[in-house]
């Protein structure tokens, strides 16, 4: 059976949302997890449109809120696929926060959500390999590889350390820190 690709046009996705106050927390900006059930409709709908069927989100990197979205602006969701693997997807999302009375578009972050596409019993289904447009097409993908490299180096150092962690060589590093350690804490 000869591989299938979709090209990256074929599944980018724009979701504009109006921010109400509903959105807003006590500090009157938009509560981050509702930019994130945006920036998860959003990566469904990109994976889903490239896998040509049902995809679950299995990992979120990179959630950095750069400026905060107020109420009464229009939030624009961009996505497309950067990567496949042989299930999985990365879909990467840029999101802008424009105010409708001056025109002013804002990043305010970008996101990589990581998709697994299933099939109807439940077990992951394979995807359509990726055709690159456009030189930021290969860009992104080369981006997600080394990413993907970076984290899984990353996982092995974590490892590294909470098994090689010792208390009390490391307890110096704390005289700095804004923490004070109670008594008998290093007993329990």
């Amino acid at each position: 059976m000869d591989e299938v690709y979709k090209p990256v046009s074929t599944s980018r996705t724009t979701l504009t949302e109006l921010m109400i106050p509903s959105y807003a927390n006590f500090g009157g900006k938009i509560h981050g997890g509702i930019l994130l059930s945006l920036m998860d409709k959003v990566a469904y709908a990109c994976a889903a449109k490239h896998a040509g069927r049902y995809c679950v989100t299995v990992s979120v990197d990179g959630v950095d809120f750069l400026q905060p979205v107020e109420v009464g602006n229009l939030v624009h969701l961009q996505a497309s696929v950067n990567h496949v693997g042989r299930t999985s997807l990365v879909v990467g999302i840029r999101v802008t926060a424009e105010n409708i009375s001056t025109g002013v578009i804002r990043h305010t972050n970008t996101s990589y959500f990581t998709m697994v596409a299933k099939n109807e019993d439940g077990s992951n289904a394979v995807v359509p390999g990726l055709q690159l447009e456009t030189r930021d097409d290969v860009r992104r993908f080369l981006e997600a590889i080394k990413r993907k490299e970076l984290k899984q180096t990353y996982r092995s150092e974590l490892d590294n350390v909470k098994t090689q962690l010792e208390i009390e060589v490391d307890l110096p590093k704390l005289t700095d820190e804004r923490c004070e350690i109670l008594a008998n804490a290093l007993n329990r």
